[in-house]
């Protein structure tokens, strides 16, 4: 084969649609026996395909790691929303915007999508290889040999060239467990530590506020650290917090020693307008504000939580209920993280991403060591980026095919 793209994902799997529409030979590998788990999964909750915004900020939620500058602005302008949605139609998929700007398949499933986009691939002349893990990768002088498990025991297949898309560490049940970190470590690769993103956060709470709130969401709020504010929600489980508002302050939380957030209840009063909202006789502080300020169950709970014993004074109250503090402990495991951080670090990459000190060795997708919230940033960005990676490893199989016709002329 030309070129051997070693994950099913979307980095993957649009890696060997470019690299096939270039005229290359492709063979797609997968460790699970279909390919697309991952999105399939998060097709589950509708699918968030990406969001309409400028290029210019589109490109800024991509964080994480030494990225080279300029990187994400040269991918997203390569494959904007408005190309994303037009390779959709391709398919026959017809898209819609919410009132958010983000962007999903009319039916909200994955499974259409992926379907069609498989079958193109097949009528392009893919070929596809499931059940194959792979164990080691070794560089010859006439490309690559792979070796893969297979239903226990080794394959060896040999490629000109190679596309990495194996994804991150999350959601190890669809394939992406991080599997290839050692293999790629032995191949003398730099790998980041892989490390949960877009997670939730522990906390210890008491006994008797989690009887009253587990599964309650807090609604229009505000949550800060670092310097950082989201506006969202979040829901409180019995381990501590989820939610959008929490996934995007993650980079930040990790690198925290005592990882800390302050939520705002009601972001859009001030605390002056607050304490004036209360009647001038007060029998019942924590009531009368649970009233005057239209707290639900959650938020009133959470307020009465940071309140604890401190003195019962209206700016007091005020002053809580626009900065509650919480200590938070560790997050969620890696395993259910929505995405994962780290991965191959971004100096071993060129702009094409190659490998520098490995030419015909390609990288995208989860893998790379960057981040980016949910809102249909993840899918995107791994469609680009395998964009990308596909076209020029379909690019190098054809320079050095010439070069060796010219090395053979000359002979």
């Amino acid at each position: 084969m030309d070129i051997a793209i070693i994950g099913g994902g979307p980095a993957g799997l649009s890696a060997a649609e470019a690299a096939a529409v270039a005229g290359a030979s492709v063979t797609v590998f997968d460790s699970k026996p279909s390919c697309g788990r991952k999105l399939l999964v998060a097709g589950k909750g509708g699918l968030n395909l990406t969001k309409i915004e400028p290029s210019e900020v589109f490109a800024t939620r991509y964080t994480g790691g030494s990225q080279p500058s300029g990187m994400w602005e040269s991918l997203i302008r390569g494959f904007d929303h408005a190309a994303f949605k037009q390779w959709a139609a391709t398919l026959g998929i017809e898209t819609f915007t919410a009132s958010t700007g983000r962007v999903y398949p009319r039916g909200l499933k994955a499974a259409p999508l992926l379907r069609r986009w498989l079958s193109r691939l097949r009528e392009s002349g893919v070929c596809f290889k499931m059940r194959r893990r792979l164990v080691e990768i070794q560089i010859r002088a006439s490309g690559f040999d792979l070796t893969f498990e297979a239903d226990g025991r080794e394959t060896r297949e040999h490629a000109h060239c190679v596309v990495l898309g194996m994804g991150g560490g999350s959601w190890p049940e669809t394939g992406s467990d991080g599997g290839w970190v050692d293999a790629l470590r032995r191949a003398g690769i730099e790998i980041a530590r892989l490390a949960p993103a877009n997670c939730g956060w522990e906390i210890a709470w008491p006994p008797a506020f989690l009887a009253a709130c587990e599964g309650k969401p807090l609604k229009n709020i505000v949550v800060s650290t670092g310097g950082l504010a989201v506006p969202g929600e979040l829901l409180i489980s019995s381990y501590g917090l989820e939610g959008g508002a929490i996934y995007r302050l993650g980079a930040l939380l990790r690198e925290q020693a005592r990882p800390s957030i302050a939520i705002d209840l009601k972001p859009h009063s001030t605390a002056e307008q607050l304490v004036a909202k209360l009647p001038v006789a007060r029998s019942d502080l924590l009531s009368e504000a649970r009233s005057s300020w239209r707290l639900s169950d959650a938020a009133f709970a959470l307020l009465s939580l940071c309140v604890g014993g401190a003195p019962a004074s209206a700016d007091a109250m005020a002053r809580f209920c626009k900065n509650c503090q919480l200590q938070l402990s560790d997050p969620r495991p890696l395993r259910e993280a929505i995405s994962s951080a780290g991965g191959v670090v971004w100096s071993q990459l060129d702009e094409n991403l190659m490998f520098k000190a490995i030419p015909g060795l390609f990288a995208a997708g989860e893998m790379i060591d960057w981040e980016a919230p949910t809102g249909g940033y993840l899918i995107h960005g791994c469609i680009a980026m395998g964009r990308r990676a596909g076209a020029a490893a379909a690019n190098w199989i054809s320079s050095v095919g010439e070069t060796r016709a010219e090395d053979t002329a000359a002979e």
